[in-house]
């Protein structure tokens, strides 16, 4: 099976979507790539225990993709093995009316997982400079006092909204929270395929909604919107990965293998000593517990 460098994935320089590949050849069966999920995600799980006790930082693990990319069932096999007390995970929908009285990165930051946890947002920050991108009317409901018509959601409207962006996650960064950003790349050919699926089995039927092919129809300005905010806003501290999402099962194991590669390779994050006090003491801990 090959074998996943992060090196690979990470935006380092300015990318083309369209000239990156949506499948990966593992040289490998479906089965073998699960297996190969089942040994990671297991070794995660007991990072994060490490990292918990370590209680100095958090992981931010950021997923956007277009509809049908695999970000529900990515999220269910690849922290399959954690503790749950060591993942919080939320779903970020349509704005209510309390989140959009507050500034845009309100409920996202409200949302970072404290130290010791992992954080996995589906959909994300990104929302704000991809949907809203695509569909400036949306802007006009969040009251800014500088939007009075749609005109006014103009270039440097967006140059500003990156700056905010880069500020808010070099903020999280500097404050101890790890970020991974992971763009989930599927191809036009398999969305079709997808939402076919959602239609001709009864159980998935829940999943559909005509507002998928609606937006099916802007995929081409999705794609720009991506690509645009991919390239301003992969940074050292906060990078993304564009990860070939047409084969689900291929898209969990680079995921987990990047996320165990990166944070293995903190050395820092060391389980406490004991208090010499206390260490001293276990053989009379030991006894007095043998003995009752």
């Amino acid at each position: 099976m090959k074998q996943i460098s992060a090196d690979d994935y990470k935006v380092t320089a300015p990318i083309k979507l369209s000239d990156l590949a949506t499948k990966e050849d593992f040289n490998s069966s479906k089965d073998l790539l699960e297996d190969a999920l089942v040994r990671v995600r297991k070794k995660l799980g007991k990072w994060q225990d490490r990292m918990y006790a370590h209680d100095k930082y958090a992981a931010l693990i950021c997923l956007q993709g277009m509809d049908t990319s695999g970000k529900d069932s990515l999220i269910r096999e690849v922290f399959k093995d954690f503790n749950s007390r060591g993942v919080r995970v939320h779903s970020f929908k349509v704005p209510t009316d309390l989140e959009r009285d507050h500034d845009y990165l309100w409920r996202h930051y409200i949302a970072i997982p404290p130290r010791g946890i992992f954080g996995v947002h589906n959909r994300t920050h990104y929302e704000n400079v991809l949907v809203t991108r695509v569909h400036p009317e949306y802007i006009l409901g969040e009251q800014l006092p500088d939007v009075h018509d749609i005109s006014d959601v103009n270039e440097a409207f967006w140059d500003k909204r990156f700056e905010q962006i880069n500020n808010f996650e070099k903020t999280l960064h500097q404050n101890g929270t790890l970020i991974f950003k992971f763009y989930l790349h599927l191809s036009k050919d398999e969305q079709k395929f997808r939402l076919l699926r959602r239609l001709d089995k009864k159980e998935k039927n829940w999943k559909f909604s005509s507002g998928d092919l609606k937006e099916r129809k802007l995929w081409d300005r999705y794609m720009e919107c991506y690509q645009d905010a991919i390239n301003r806003t992969s940074t050292a501290n906060a990078p993304w990965f564009v990860i070939p999402a047409d084969s689900k099962p291929g898209a969990r194991l680079i995921i987990a293998s990047i996320l165990h590669n990166q944070l293995t390779a903190m050395t820092d994050v060391v389980e406490p000593e004991l208090d010499p006090e206390i260490k001293a003491k276990i053989p009379e801990y030991k006894q007095q517990l043998e003995n009752e």
